[in-house]
Parts: C-alpha cells; structure tokens; sequence
C-alpha cells in the first residue's frame, strides 16, 4: 500500500479497542469519550473505561456514559494507577487493534482511520502522533504553550511535530494487540513512563514504533499550579530512573533540566558566599557565580517574550511561572529517581541490565 493511499474498504478494517484509564477525571472524560464515539472509522469497536477510586464524581460520569451507549464498558481499577488501568482494559477487551486513549485527550475524528492505515501500511505495532496542548484558562494556555515549545520540553517529535518515521517513543499509541501481548503489556511498577519502557521493549523485540504527525491529539493541561507540580515532579523522578536502569542513545536530552537544576543551585551558593565574603570586606571571586542563575533568568524572560507572548497577558505572566516550575520540578525529580529514589523494585533493575 503506498504512504497516501486510503484507508482499507470496510469488510477489511480489523476491529478497535479503545482502553482508558481514569481517576478523579470528571472535568475531562465526558468530551474524551465523546470523541472516540465521534471517530470517522467504520470498523467494529469496543470502550474500556478503568475507573479508579475517585472521589470526584467520576465513578458516577462513567456508569451513566456507558448506561447510554453498551459499547462502553466500566471496569473496575482497585489499585487506581495507569499502567494497572490500561492492562485491566485490554486483558477485558478482545479486537485486533488497541487505542491507548487518555482521560485528558480528546481524539481528532480521523484519528483511529489514520493510525490503522499507518499500521497496515508499515506493519508498526505502535503508531502515535502528536499530543496538542491546549488550555481553555491563561494558567492552561501557558502550560501548553510551554508543552508545545523547545524550551519547555525539549522539542521531542510527539510535543512541536516532525517527519514521520519509526521513533523511540510516540504520545498514547495505537497498538497491535499480537505485539502488545507479546511484549507484556505495560509494566504496572512503573508510575509514570511506562508508555516509554513499553515501547522500549517492543523495539528490543524487533518490533517498529511509527510517529507521524498526521495523528495530533487534543489534550487538556493540568489546571492549577499545585497539580503541574505533582505532575513534573513525577514524571521527572521514573524519568530518572527508566534512564538509569535503560540507557539508551537518546538518553542525554533528559539530562539537560537536572544539569540546568545543579548549574542554578551551585551558582546560588557560590554567588551567597562571594557576595558575603566581599560585604564584610574580603572580595571574593566566588561573586561571579551569580552569573548562572542570571542567565537563566534571562532565558526565561527571553522564552516569555518569545514564546510566550502568543497568547494573552495573563498566560504569558503565567508562563514565566510556568516554565521554571517544569523545569525544576522535572530536573530535581529526575535527580531523585536516577539515584534510585523513586521506589521501584531491585526486580525492574534486574530486568533492566537483562534487557539491555
């Protein structure tokens, strides 16, 4: 089948399950699971919905979503985590493709059409595309914006876009279920990254993960500061580890928010030091230091006056609140979880080095 060519008639479109964690996702899961009911895609299909001990009325917006439409099925998720909620999903759903779908994303209507060509047409077990941050308050529309920038996340393919191609790792995914079962589904001791170790394995097995840009997903930020707190710092810490325990060649992009987090701290302490020393009468080179944490204030305000300032006056205050609390929280995260900090078992280490 060549790269522009159609999707496959009917009589020949393997059957969709669509998998979705949640947990205290209300705001959100009513307009996610709308758009996978919205889907252009005429093959069969199936809804799993893992729902978590939530206690913001989720529980309740599922049960009615799947009391209007039979195709959704409510399962249970006792342990409440991700990767424990989508393999509750697919161990209870059947058909040959599975949609990994997120409380927070909203599909675009050609979504499920496309990445099924993508496979048939490449033979993937995983394609994904493109997560589109965007936030309907300024504090969302500056978390975005950060999401969507080189300087926020470091400008990986499934965040600012690129040329389509086998990648290390794509956003959600659209998987074959033969190679999703055979590589073990995800790894429930990871928290956070499991999409990344997942896709890690499945490349160890000789299996292809396709990005293409055609697949651009909606997804709504965190909405306060105090959560995109938890959240970075989370997902900086399993960084951390999955980075120690499965080195791989992209590896030294995730090291840049920790070394930016140690090049700011020491040159706080040496400038504090210089600046006391030269007060009480014995200048002290040390002073210098300073240097550091002003250029990265610099960048930061740069980034504000750049990026940033493509939305309103308020989001871009926001964003220059925004973009250090993702790097800080990220970078000292990732410190934490690559010296071991982040829980997981000696089991996953093991693993790890028999992997690699």
């Amino acid at each position: 089948m060549s790269e522009h060519s159609s999707a496959p008639s009917q009589t020949t479109l393997p059957g969709v399950s669509y998998v979705m964690p949640v947990l205290n996702d209300v705001t959100h899961v009513r307009a996610a699971v709308d758009s996978l009911l919205a889907q252009d895609y005429t093959g069969p299909f199936e809804v799993a919905i893992a729902v978590g001990p939530s206690i913001d009325g989720t529980n309740e917006l599922v049960a009615e979503l799947s009391a209007e439409d039979p195709r959704i099925r409510v399962i249970d998720n006792p342990v409440g985590s991700t990767p424990a909620g989508l393999n509750i999903a697919i161990r209870a759903t059947t058909l040959p493709i599975v949609v990994r779908v997120d409380a927070h994303s909203v599909l675009p209507p050609n979504y499920t059409s496309v990445a099924v060509e993508t496979i048939l047409r490449t033979g993937a077990a995983n394609v994904g595309g493109i997560m589109d941050a965007r936030g309907t308050t300024p504090f969302e529309q500056a978390v975005a914006r950060a999401y969507g920038s080189r300087v926020g996340l470091g400008g990986s393919p499934h965040h600012v876009g690129g040329t389509q191609g086998p990648a290390e790792t794509v956003y959600l995914g659209v998987f074959r279920r033969d190679a999703l079962e055979a590589a073990g589904l995800f790894d429930e001791r990871i928290k956070r990254g499991q999409d990344w170790e997942l896709n890690h394995r499945l490349a160890k097995g000789g299996e292809t993960v396709w990005f293409t840009p055609e697949m651009r997903v909606v997804y709504r930020p965190r909405p306060s500061l105090n959560r995109l707190i938890r959240q970075f710092f989370s997902t900086g810490l399993w960084r951390g580890e999955l980075s120690r325990t499965f080195p791989s060649r992209g590896i030294i992009r995730y090291f840049a928010p920790p070394l930016m987090v140690l090049a700011v701290t020491v040159g706080i302490i040496l400038g504090i030091i210089g600046s006391v020393e030269s007060a009480l009468g014995t200048p002290n080179p040390l002073v210098w230091g300073w240097i550091i944490p002003a250029g990265y204030v610099l960048l930061v305000l740069l980034a504000t006056l750049t990026v940033g300032s493509k939305d309103s006056p308020r989001a871009m205050a926001w964003f220059l609140i925004v973009i250090p609390c993702i790097h800080f929280c990220w970078g000292i995260g990732f410190i934490l979880g690559y010296l071991s900090l982040a829980g997981s078992t000696s089991a996953l280490k093991n693993e790890g080095k028999n992997r690699r």
